[in-house]
């Protein structure tokens, strides 16, 4: 059992940093934007389908989302979708079409969204330390079946360390630039 590939490590922390980021950008300051809704699952056919799987969405006003779900039988599962996921979104069903209006940010919305972007970063912050528990996990396995000395446990540790504490200021940083944004009035 070799140690860890720091290159696995790092590109794994990197993808943590990547999916935080995308959903940083389904939250919308103050345009509708069809990726706000990319978060958005539905129960459809006995599984958890992603809403674009469903339908098609598309933004005709700066202010309005619509979703064009190809199944009819579709349509109810879709708008509790929309109106659980937590977006503060009030979903209107007109036929096969859900119109989506989105709320003016006021500063008790703009709070709630500041929240969304908090949960999403701490979601981001376990996956990057999952990644470091992983290659601690792989060093004392190394050095248990006698690939490397203590030694090189040790720093490889610090470097793991080190590696980790990079991506969640990556993470954190991230994270204020979007609550500033949001908090803009």
């Amino acid at each position: 059992m070799a140690a860890p590939d720091a290159s696995d490590l790092k590109r794994r922390m990197e993808g943590a940093l990547e999916a935080f980021r995308k959903e940083l950008s389904g939250l919308r300051t103050g345009r509708a934007s069809a990726s706000l809704l990319e978060p958005v699952t539905v129960e459809a056919y006995g599984a958890k389908m992603h809403l674009k799987e469903v339908g098609t969405v598309s933004v005709p006003e700066p202010r309005l989302i619509v979703v064009q779900v190809w199944d009819r039988g579709m349509v109810k599962a879709v708008e509790k979708g929309i109106r659980d996921s937590g977006l503060g979104l009030n979903p209107q069903t007109e036929g096969q079409s859900i119109r989506v209006p989105l709320p003016d940010l006021t500063q008790e919305r703009r709070k709630e969204l500041a929240k969304v972007a908090h949960k999403y970063a701490e979601q981001a912050r376990v996956a990057v330390r999952n990644v470091r528990r992983d290659g601690m996990d792989g060093l004392k396995k190394a050095e248990k079946a006698g690939d490397i000395s203590q030694d090189e446990h040790k720093g490889l540790g610090e470097k793991v360390q080190a590696l980790t504490d990079q991506y969640i200021k990556l993470v954190d940083d991230a994270l204020a630039a979007k609550e500033k944004d949001i908090m803009q009035v």
